[in-house]
């Protein structure tokens, strides 16, 4: 048959009326009986033949193309960077086939009614569900009824020493974060120099690894990445620009499996909170210190760098969150100065994707590790403004109560479980809608600070406890019962999240040495649960009433009205702020850059089977306006070091000039 393709049984019924019973109404002259009875005869072998034709085509669009019966389960395909032995979209679920770009292969395990599709022709193909109860990536997700059971790639492309000890046992002592690791590296050439980086992003995270993400019940995943996926300046030591094109490769199979993505920017110029997993163990100097500013208009750079590639329609249904700064410091910047910046982020952002649903990310920021309800009320009338709050234990000093006895009531974990209720559940829902959209972007199965190098190289935790915490492998059931139960209390009460982490790489001895903070290893050794869903009311099971969200959120909080912040917000949080904390000079002469360099544009991925019609659009820049320079340094002015902000000679008057 010619035309246009047959892919749905209303098509069916219109290719009949059209081609068949149209003639009815102009019957031809009458034959002899005779021949009347083989026209008759070969008429109806003609028309058994072409239903059965139709039916084929008709069940291959609606079902099998669509939703990968089980019997189509057999079906393999290679990852989406490539185009697969035919080139053809190929699509499986449970029990299927999975082959690699390398050519290994893996069983897909999704016991929720997931699939995945891989669509050589069109690598922008959004169709994969990542299990029945999650709505695909071509349909939205709706705020307050869907749930996110998310886990974070930490690790991955911003290194800390309890995820990937074996690299920093490697360059002990002087190897601290990423920072210096990489020096360590670049110095070690007879072993791969820095190049050792690289090889770590093509291999920690595999697809297998995203594969068993979405066969877990989860459907979304937080990427952190750092500054330096974008551009490094000289002096910084980072590997610049690789882990991009492996973060690309991460979107791939996120795609493929249907997992939705909440990207990260982990790190940032200066430190934004001194941590080893900002890049540097250092004094804050993002919106602090002598060059506070200076960092926080770089970081202002990179945040749109990276909106223009997220918002473009390729990636916005896959990227539906964007974290803009993790975990910035509240105590040292100051909630004023930390909010204008937040708030020119804002107006940054929406310059760029437009207001409303659908244009461009959420964004997320972090609550300073703050109380939530310090942050009702914020910017109200902002556009998708999400609060992101991090709920830990572990770093609030040594508390030895046994997760491994049952509480009063019989229930597994001693006090945990209540405890994670309690201290969780009543100001995650209060902010729903105090603030709007709230999230649990990390959290973890260990209410302490046990862990190999968890508190960092040469800072362990002297919790006596922790040799039974760490010694997974001795778990017993009574222990294993008693960290789920508390793992079930935390996803109940924090109710959309993102455990952190997937997966924690061993020592140098071989060992994983941090276990209970990988959700992969929980799963396979029975301290997370099989079906995320299990943990809904686990609370209230427990006897307590955590004052339930009812999934209604302000019509701006999720773009479904325009969005006004109020002139006096403008006003009372002025970008630049009127002062930056534990500066030595006043803001006027405080270094700044200039917006007059060339534009760092993040490069789109290359895929050699699909048509330029379907790849073209995508360049890496979304809004073909948005014309101003990148930030570079101004000719002649001296600066700081960007992490300590110690000036040679303290300026005494502003540095102007034309950029370097």
């Amino acid at each position: 048959m010619s035309g246009t393709p047959l892919r749905s049984s209303h098509d069916l019924h219109d290719y009949y009326e059209t081609n068949y019973e149209s003639s009815a109404s102009h019957p031809p002259e009458s034959p002899p009986p005779r021949k009347r009875r083989q026209k008759r005869r070969i008429i109806t072998i003609i028309a058994v033949g072409l239903v059965a034709v139709l039916v084929v085509i008709v069940v291959y669009f609606t079902v099998i193309r669509k939703h990968s019966s089980s019997s189509a389960s057999s079906s393999s395909s290679s990852s989406s960077s490539s185009s697969g032995s035919s080139g053809k979209l190929a699509t499986g679920g449970d029990g299927s086939t999975v082959t690699t770009a390398n050519g290994t292969q893996f069983t897909y395990n999704n016991s929720f009614g997931g699939f995945w599709v891989n669509d050589p022709g069109n690598p922008f193909n959004n169709n994969a569900q990542p299990n029945s109860w999650t709505p695909p990536l071509n349909t939205s997700w709706r705020w307050g009824v869907d749930r996110i059971y998310g886990v974070n790639l930490g690790g991955l492309f911003v290194l800390e020493p309890f995820i990937t000890p074996s690299y920093f046992d490697k360059y002990s002592p002087s190897a601290i974060d990423e920072w210096t690791l990489s020096v360590a590296m670049a110095a070690d050439t007879g072993n791969g120099g820095i190049g050792q980086l690289e090889t770590h992003y093509a291999t920690f995270i595999t697809e297998q690894d995203i594969a068993e993400i979405a066969g877990a019940g989860l459907n979304w995943i937080r990427i952190p990445i750092a500054f330096w996926a974008i551009e490094t300046w000289p002096g910084e030591p980072f590997l610049a620009k690789t882990s991009w094109t492996y973060f690309l490769r991460v979107l791939e199979w996120a795609r493929k499996y249907g997992l939705r993505v909440y990207l990260d920017l982990h790190a940032v110029p200066g430190s934004q909170n001194g941590l080893n997993h900002s890049g540097r163990l250092s004094p804050v100097n993002f919106m602090s210190g002598n060059m506070g500013l200076a960092n926080a208009e770089r970081t202002l750079y990179y945040i749109r760098v990276l909106t223009e590639f997220i918002s473009q329609p390729a990636y916005r249904d896959l990227i539906p969150i964007f974290g803009i700064v993790n975990e910035a410091l509240l105590g040292v910047i100051g909630k004023d100065s930390l909010t204008s910046f937040y708030l020119e982020a804002h107006t940054m952002i929406r310059g760029i994707t437009g207001y409303g649903e659908g244009n461009g990310p959420y964004i997320s920021i972090h609550d300073g590790f703050t109380r939530l309800d310090a942050w009702a009320n914020f910017l109200q009338g902002s556009d998708r403004i999400i609060m992101d709050t991090h709920p830990y234990f572990s770093f609030g000093g040594i508390d030895t109560s046994s997760i491994a006895v049952n509480d009063d009531k019989g229930n597994p974990g001693g006090k945990w479980p209540t405890q994670a209720c309690n201290a969780w559940g009543p100001s995650i829902n209060a902010s729903q809608t105090a603030f709007g959209v709230t999230i649990s972007g990390e959290w973890a199965a260990s209410p302490n600070d046990c862990g190999y190098f968890l508190r960092g190289v040469g800072s362990e935790s002297t919790n006596p406890d922790c040799p039974t915490y760490d010694n997974y492998q001795s778990y017993n059931d009574t222990m294993k019962a008693g960290i789920l139960n508390y793992v079930l209390a935390s996803m109940d009460a924090t109710r959309d999240w993102f455990f952190w982490t997937w997966k924690i790489g061993p020592n140098a001895a071989g060992v994983i040495g941090a276990p209970s903070w990988s959700y992969q290893l929980g799963l396979r050794e029975g301290w997370i649960p099989r079906d995320p869903r299990t943990a809904i009311g686990k609370c209230a099971a427990l006897g307590l009433t955590p004052n339930p969200f009812d999934g209604t959120y302000a019509d701006w909080a999720t773009g479904g009205a325009t969005s006004t912040i109020p002139a006096s917000s403008s006003a009372a949080f002025p970008w630049p702020p009127t002062t930056v904390s534990n500066a030595n000079v006043p803001l006027s002469i405080m270094p700044t850059y200039t917006s007059t360099g060339p534009v760092t544009t993040l490069p789109p991925q290359t895929f050699t089977a699909a048509p330029s019609s379907v790849t073209g659009p995508v360049n890496g820049w979304f809004n073909a306006q948005d014309t101003a320079g990148g930030v570079v340094t101004v000719a002649g002015c001296p600066y700081p070091d960007e992490y300590n902000g110690i000036f040679t000679t303290t300026p005494t008057a502003p540095c102007t000039g034309p950029s370097a």
